[in-house]
Parts: structure tokens; C-alpha cells; sequence
């Protein structure tokens, strides 16, 4: 293997490695005996969850650069292969596309594949993958399965064995095709031959798989203006730099892909046009060089030198694009995403992201439209209207529009059609159906070419499952929200005596939702106070958050002391079963006497202000978290709470996070109380609040509930 070790392989020096290359010659068989022209040899990591490519065959590992390592987790076929202990067939560029949209927007060229495991009855090893040309048949026989699955049963076998005996395996080469032929005549096998070629009027050069120049002839190097000696052994593209352009190297990857006779015109500079015709084996290319004079004629308006032409899209930036779409959270993010990157990457001026809800189609996002009107009154139509956007989302099927005549013909009723005159409808098709519809619109009629149309519809493969986990997260996103303000106080009630400001914030890891709680009740002629947090941050947690300030106002209103509020808490935490523990500050408030009894359970200890500015840690005593022990109690205590004190009830999120000491943050609090504490109720919690939320992202919910003793009478 040249990266990484295998599951198969032992510590070197522990036994000679296995002596024939083992993975290169069944991955030679397989590929002779069902006439496949490339492969490769996945090899399952011994320590994680990685299939490495171990070896390749047929074309250059350059090919498959973006899955030299590939996560078994990946929606690639070597992984599904593996996961699912069967045979993956993909036949063609279109079902590639649909499937695969990451490998088919990097390669999108008419081939097919086949992937297998190669695994025992108890243990998977890797995986094995083949390909032909496009021109093969749709379905792969019986005998070509049955073959192909005995191949790697065997060598899941071999390399069981090899584990057995603690045999490592050796390193092996990947099968490209032979090395370059020094010399004309021993590149075309006589010299006679040589001769005959030199006097043709027309370039010949001969590639390897690899792209490297073994041959050319005087009238290629006439053509290219470029000496023999200066191409042989280089890459074509790389020794004329105005064939440096990703256009032209595409249509050699894509010769060698398919095995199709690909051709290309180029300008060489100032203004002669070249004809580029690639004949391509499994060996490498046969490239024939001849003067487009038809072109340089008729193309008057030809780009000027130095002037980018219109390219697929890259590997690199469909690699950026990707990274990209991982990144966006909600639907908006997606659709600005797509505006930003994906739509001026295709050379696309306009964008419309659609959905559906309730059988009416629904416009998540637009941007490129002067008049909005123009696309927001499609939002609620029925998807059963004859339009594209609600056809194409219904089917799955894309939809070309290539001119404005094109949309009327198909739909006539279909009126007010914008600025613009073409059009690809995408469909946004994840999990296996259609999650909504990428509309992208041209300023001017657009040609979408075969291969053109397949980066298109894996672009959009994209763009459905970034679409799918937007759509996900905004749902879930409102039903923390929302949730959460059920279960939290939407106001305080006024007291006398008391001012009281309360702030919560989610956490911005999990589901944003979570445990922490807060209350101020009304009594006769005092008031209560709690807070508390239950230890979780999802669902399971907001519930039981939410029967425990229910029962904490139930056990107040029938008068119960402090200490016998948690004891009931804590008896209800243990009947409810829910294996969830909570921790709870409870407080009795007395403003005409100026005196607060608390009681604790295992929470943050709160801080009181005096009038003086000065600040204390109450350190109170107090029994275990809620919900462990049926039988603790909870001793109450009573603090001073007189005109112009305030009292600070927090839960841990305020003060703690990773590498930050718990002491150091509650003394950075106690030292941010004394400065702020005269400002307003309000603005204080802001400050407090705002300066504990961790610019990073916070790990822990954080609530904040703040009361004042105010003068009486």
C-alpha cells in the first residue's frame, strides 16, 4: 500500500511480508476477466472507521484523489459496499448522478461501476471497485457478478489468513500502463513506420495514461510551436501554456474515462484555431493536431487572449462548494450559498430555491430578480398547476430549457416569464425523494450540453441534502424556540418590594434547547423564587424542566417551608423515573422584614450585593442534586435582603466553560457585580449575560435571574 496500513497487516518486523503482490493481481484478474478498464483496492483501516485506497489500476490515482481515504460512513459506493455487504452497480453517467452526485459532479463522463466487499462471514477487510466504458450495457450479468464476488471472497480469505499469521502486506505499485518508449522508432515499432508518420500534413503525439507526451511528430511540433524535445516526457498542458486550461485537460480525463473518441478546438494565440481529436486506449491517448480553419473563419467574434472562456466546474471548486454546503445551518443559509458560489460557478444569472408544503409549492429563496413579484407568486400555488418548478418537483426529473420559446411551447398558460431566457430546473432530490426544485436563469439563450446537464443535476445533488438538513435544523430550530418559551416564564409578575429582570439563552451546541428554568410566585404578602437546571439540553430535559417548575408552584402555593419544597421535588423527581438529575436554588423572600430563607440542591451558589457595593458568595449549606437520593434533606438558610441589596441566581453555564476555572469566573462575576450593579434591572442582566456567552459558542445553557429589595411603605 503506498498510504496508511491495513486491518490485514501486523507491526513491521514482526514476520516477512506476504510474498506476491497479492491485492494488484486480483484486482489485474478481476478487471481481464469482465473487461473492465480501471479499479482500485480499498483496504479497511485497523483503528478507525476509513477505507484507504491500497492500490489502483488502469488510470492515474490522480483520478481519484478526492477518495484516496474515504469515511465508511461516505455516501460513496466502495463505503456503501462495505456497510451493506453487497454489490453496488452503477450503469451509467445519469444513474451516477442521481446517486452519487459527489462523484459524478467531479467525474461527469459516461462510464460504469461496479463496487464489492471484501469481507468474511465475521469480518469486512475493504472493498474493491471497477469501471468500463460508457458503451457497455446497462446491466451487469449474472456471470459477471458471480465472478466478480468470488474474486473478492477469495481475497477476504487470503488476507483472513495473512491476519492469522500476522503476515503484513507488502507495498505494491498501482497497474498504469507501460513506460514511455524513448525514441520514434521504438514508440512505433520501426523505423519505416517513423518515417511515414513524419511526412503526414496533420500533428500526431502519443499520451500515457498519465497525460505525458511519449511521441510527437515535426508537424505536431510545427502546430504547437513547440520543439519535440521540449514536449516528449511533459504533460501537453503543461509545455503549451495556452493549452493550461482546465477545459482541455477534462476532455483527456474524459477520453480516458469513457473510452470515447473526444475532440476540442483551441485558440493558439494570436489568432489560429487547432483541432484536437483524442483516440484513447487503456494504454493512454493518440492525439491527431490539424488546423481548424472553419472555426478561425467563421468565428469572427472569437475570445481575445486572455479573455477566460466558459469552463466546467473544477474539482476544486466543487471540493469548496461542498465544504461549503456542510457549512450552512438554515434554509437561508443554503439558498445565499447557492447565489453566492454555486450560480456564478455555472455562469448562471439567477436563482430560485423551491419547496413544497401542503401540496403547494413554496418559494424558500430568490436572488437575481429586479422584480420580486415575478417569482414570489408561485409561493402557495398547487403543485398540480402546469409549471416547471411544480412538474419537476413532483417527478424528480430535470427540465432544460435552453430558450424563451422552449418554456412556451411546453406551457403556454405559463405568462409573465421575467428577463431572462433560459432556464435549468434542477430537482433537489435527498434521501431518496424530491425535497424541493433549483431554478437557475440566463440572461441570454443557453445551450446545456450532455455533460453540462450531468454537473448541473449533481451540483443539485448537493444543494437537496445541504437542503434536506437546512429544512431539518429550521424545524427543529423553532420547536426548541417555541418549546422553550412554553415553558418558561413569557413575563415576571410585579411584586412589592421587589424589582426582578430574568435572561435566558440557549446553547448554541445540541438542539438549543435544554433544562435551565426560572420562576418568581406570588405568595401572601411574600414571594418565592427558584431556579434550576435540569441536566440534559433536549427534549427529555425541557420536559422534565417543565414539570419541575409546575411542581415547585404547586408545592409553594399550599404554603410548603423551603426545605420541604426541594424534599417534595425531590421525591417527584425520583417517581417520575426519568434517571435525570437537577440541580435547584429555592428562595422565600420577606421584603417588609428584609430577609430571604434559601434552600440548595446541589446548585451554583448565588451572590448577593449590599447596598454598600460590596459583594458576597453565599455559600450555603444545602443537600444533593434532585432525583438521587429519596431520603436527603435540604437545609434552609436566611440571608439578610434589605432595601438596595440584589440578589444574583444563576445557573452554571454563566460561569462555567472549558479551561476556565469554576473560583476565577465567580470571582470575575462578583467583581462585574460590584462595578454594574446600580445600573437598571434590566441593563444589568444584559451585561451580565452578554459577558458571560462565550464568543465561541456556548457550551451550556445560561439563565440569570436578578432581584432587588426595594424601600417599603
Amino acid at each position: 500500500m503506498s498510504e496508511g496500513q491495513s486491518s490485514a497487516r501486523a507491526p513491521a518486523g514482526t514476520r516477512a511480508p506476504v510474498g506476491r503482490p497479492l491485492l494488484s493481481l486480483t484486482l489485474a484478474s478481476m478487471m481481464d476477466e469482465v473487461h473492465a478498464h480501471s479499479g482500485a483496492v480499498y483496504l479497511l483501516s485497523p483503528d478507525r472507521p476509513v477505507l484507504e485506497m491500497a492500490v489502483m489500476a488502469g488510470l492515474p490515482r490522480a483520478f481519484a484523489a478526492p477518495w484516496e481515504r474515504v469515511a465508511l460512513s461516505a455516501p460513496i459506493p466502495v463505503a456503501d459496499a462495505v456497510r451493506d455487504r453487497r454489490l453496488v452497480w452503477v450503469g451509467g453517467e445519469e444513474e451516477m448522478a442521481r446517486r452519487y452526485p459527489r462523484i459524478a459532479v467531479v467525474l461527469p463522463y459516461p462510464f460504469a461501476l461496479a463496487a464489492l466487499p471484501v469481507a468474511t462471514a465475521t469480518r469486512a477487510y475493504g472493498a474493491v471497485f471497477v469501471t468500463w466504458p460508457g458503451t457497455r450495457p446497462q446491466e451487469l450479468s449474472d456471470w459477471e457478478r458471480d465472478h466478480m464476488a468470488a474474486a473478492c471472497d477469495r481475497l477476504a480469505v487470503r488476507l483472513e489468513r495473512a491476519a492469522e499469521q500476522s503476515l503484513p502486506l507488502a507495498d505494491e505499485p498501482d497497474l498504469l500502463a507501460a513506460p514511455l518508449v524513448g525514441g520514434t522508432a521504438g514508440t512505433l515499432g520501426s523505423v519505416e513506420a517513423a518515417r511515414m508518420v513524419a511526412r503526414l500534413p496533420y500533428g500526431l503525439c502519443s499520451l500515457d495514461v498519465h497525460g505525458r507526451v511519449g511521441f510527437a511528430n515535426a508537424a505536431a511540433a510545427d502546430l504547437l510551436d513547440v520543439p519535440v524535445g521540449r514536449l516528449l516526457g511533459t504533460h501537453l498542458w503543461a509545455s503549451v501554456p495556452w493549452l493550461n486550461d482546465p477545459v482541455y485537460e477534462d476532455r483527456y480525463r474524459a477520453a480516458l474515462f469513457s473510452q470515447h473518441v473526444t475532440s476540442f478546438v483551441a485558440l493558439r494565440p494570436p489568432s489560429d484555431w487547432l483541432s484536437f481529436r483524442l483516440y484513447p486506449s487503456t494504454t493512454g491517448l493518440s492525439v491527431r493536431i490539424s488546423r481548424a480553419r472553419a472555426v478561425t473563419e467563421m468565428n469572427r467574434a472569437a475570445p481575445q487572449p486572455g479573455r477566460a472562456g466558459a469552463r466546467l466546474v473544477t474539482i476544486s471548486q466543487v471540493l469548496d462548494l461542498a465544504g461549503a454546503l456542510t457549512e450552512a445551518v438554515g434554509v437561508q443559509d443554503v439558498v445565499q450559498l447557492v447565489a453566492d458560489e454555486v450560480a456564478p460557478a455555472v455562469g448562471s444569472q439567477g436563482l430560485v430555491v423551491l419547496g413544497s408544503r401542503a401540496g403547494r409549492l413554496q418559494v424558500l429563496g430568490h436572488r437575481g430578480y429586479p422584480d420580486p413579484r415575478v417569482v414570489e407568486r408561485y409561493d402557495g400555488m398547487p403543485l398540480s398547476e402546469p409549471t416547471p418548478g411544480s412538474q419537476v418537483l413532483r417527478t424528480g426529473v430535470p427540465a432544460f430549457f435552453e430558450s424563451r420559446a422552449d418554456v412556451e411551447r411546453l406551457y403556454p398558460s405559463l405568462v409573465s416569464l421575467s428577463d431572462f431566457s433560459a432556464w435549468a430546473y434542477l430537482p433537489l432530490i435527498a434521501s431518496g425523494r424530491p425535497v424541493g426544485t433549483c431554478v437557475l436563469s440566463y440572461t441570454s439563450p443557453h445551450h446545456f450540453a450532455t455533460e453540462e446537464r450531468a454537473v448541473l443535476t449533481s451540483l443539485a445533488g448537493l444543494i437537496a441534502q445541504a437542503l434536506e438538513r437546512a429544512v431539518l435544523y429550521d424545524a427543529k430550530h423553532r420547536l426548541a424556540h417555541g418549546l422553550q418559551e412554553a415553558l418558561l416564564p413569557h413575563t415576571l409578575p410585579s411584586l412589592a418590594g421587589i424589582e426582578a429582570a430574568a435572561r435566558y439563552l440557549p446553547a448554541t451546541q445540541g438542539m438549543e434547547i435544554g433544562g435551565d428554568f426560572y420562576d418568581l410566585v406570588p405568595t401572601q404578602g411574600m414571594a418565592a423564587a427558584v431556579i434550576g437546571d435540569v441536566q440534559g439540553h433536549n427534549v427529555t430535559a425541557a420536559g422534565l424542566m417543565g414539570q419541575v417548575r409546575t411542581a415547585v408552584r404547586a408545592y409553594t402555593a399550599v404554603g410548603q417551608a423551603p426545605e420541604d419544597v426541594m424534599r417534595s421535588t425531590n421525591r417527584l423527581l425520583l417517581d417520575l423515573g426519568a434517571e435525570l438529575f437537577a440541580s435547584c436554588l429555592y428562595l422565600r423572600l420577606d421584603p417588609a422584614r428584609g430577609r430571604a430563607v434559601m434552600s440548595r440542591a446541589g446548585h451554583p451558589p448565588p451572590l448577593l450585593r449590599r447596598p454598600d457595593g460590596r459583594v458576597r458568595v453565599l455559600d450555603l449549606a444545602g443537600g444533593p442534586l434532585l432525583g438521587i437520593d429519596g431520603s436527603a434533606s435540604y437545609p434552609s438558610t436566611e440571608v439578610d435582603f434589605s432595601p438596595g441589596s440584589v440578589l444574583v441566581l444563576y445557573t452554571d453555564g454563566l460561569v462555567e466553560s472549558p479551561g476556565t476555572d469554576f473560583e476565577v469566573a465567580l470571582a470575575d462575576l462578583g467583581r462585574r457585580l460590584t462595578d454594574l450593579g446600580d445600573l437598571p434591572m434590566d441593563e444589568l442582566a444584559d451585561a451580565l449575560v452578554q459577558h458571560g456567552a462565550d464568543v465561541g459558542g456556548r457550551p451550556d445553557d445560561v439563565a440569570v435571574l436578578l432581584l432587588r429589595a426595594l424601600p417599603t411603605g
